[in-house]
């Protein structure tokens, strides 16, 4: 009796995806490695761009804290970089299995992945960032003497723009659930008042303790779901519809 491991063929199948997946995450890691060295290049051109947008004067603690931001910023770059090309491996990983409609339909998600990611960053930046920067300015004003470390801000500015560039992808997400007939807008409706409940915990974690900001940063995510059941909504009545043609012809 052969002492080969496998000699089942599942086995060897299932091995040999393994091994395919785990190769092209290894070649998404590189990639990824590639856009941080290039980020972390770049580091202080960004680091000069993002201190020209705040009023005050930023101060480091210790020579690490200035290498912590610069690793923030090089793990952004890396993200920026490596998501579009991880998005498409592993369409190349799925798309064997899916049709040639599926195929064209869902390599229009790669790129979508990707813009989502940039605006969601660009929201976090650009109004919740300040929203929620003018309201702490606003406590301290006149009460303490202000100082503000390099380090701190940019964790700040990460906190506020990091968590919306993944909920601008729960739409997308939702759409591809939907169309793998994992999730559907029923499910969605059904579970809403608990998803609202979830993201008002989220708008309150994201934001200071005022009720009208909490709200304010609260307000997107609720929009977002309901974009992700309308979205949900569209692709699921044209699979119905193209399973309705499919018995029709047959």
């Amino acid at each position: 009796m052969s002492s080969n491991k496998y000699s089942n063929p599942d086995e060897m199948h299932w091995t040999e995806h393994l091994g395919e997946l785990r190769g092209r995450l290894i070649w998404s890691f590189v990639i990824f490695a590639l856009f941080f060295a290039v980020g972390f290049y770049f580091a202080s051109d960004i680091y000069q761009f993002i201190e020209g947008d705040v009023s005050f004067e930023l101060n480091v603690l210790g020579p690490f804290e200035i290498v912590w931001v610069y690793l923030m910023i090089a793990t952004i770059a890396g993200l920026f970089g490596g998501l579009p090309f991880l998005a498409f491996q592993l369409w190349l990983f799925i798309s064997p299995a899916l049709t040639k409609h599926e195929k064209r339909v869902s390599a229009l998600y790669i790129p979508i992945i990707f813009i989502l990611f940039a605006v969601g960053v660009g929201f976090g930046y650009i109004v919740i960032k300040d929203l929620v920067l003018e309201f702490l300015l606003g406590l301290s004003d006149g009460l303490v003497n202000e100082m503000f470390t390099a380090k701190n801000y940019f964790r700040f500015v990460l906190q506020m723009t990091i968590p919306f560039a993944f909920f601008f992808e729960v739409p997308l997400i939702a759409m591809f659930l939907t169309s793998l007939g994992m999730l559907n807008p029923q499910v969605m409706k059904k579970f809403r008042k608990y998803a609202y409940l979830v993201l008002v915990i989220l708008g309150t974690m994201l934001s200071p303790p005022d009720f009208i900001l909490q709200l304010i940063v609260a307000a997107p995510l609720i929009l977002l779901y309901e974009i992700s059941i309308t979205l949900s909504g569209i692709v699921y009545r044209r699979k119905i519809k193209k399973l309705k043609q499919l018995h029709e012809e047959s």
